[in-house]
């Protein structure tokens, strides 16, 4: 016995949009990911005292910048 399925346009504009809506999660998702690298270097780096950081070769004014580096490749 054979089955018939058929697709109706609804179920394909819901397969649509799961599809965009997951997508757009998996953005936020990723944002999310990297913004929490961000902050965690971020604040790492500041907690340091200036002799610390002197001795890792970086200058207090480019904690940002390693920072965005580390997070978003910048």
């Amino acid at each position: 016995m054979a089955t018939l399925q058929t697709i109706s346009r609804l179920d394909v504009v819901f397969d649509a949009s799961r599809t965009f809506f997951q997508h757009k999660m998996d953005q936020i998702r990723d944002a999310q990911a990297k913004r929490k690298v961000y902050r965690a270097t971020f604040y790492e780096l500041s907690a340091l005292t200036d002799r610390d950081l002197n001795d890792l070769g970086i200058a207090r004014s480019n904690i940002k910048r390693l920072s965005l580096e580390a997070a978003y490749g910048l």
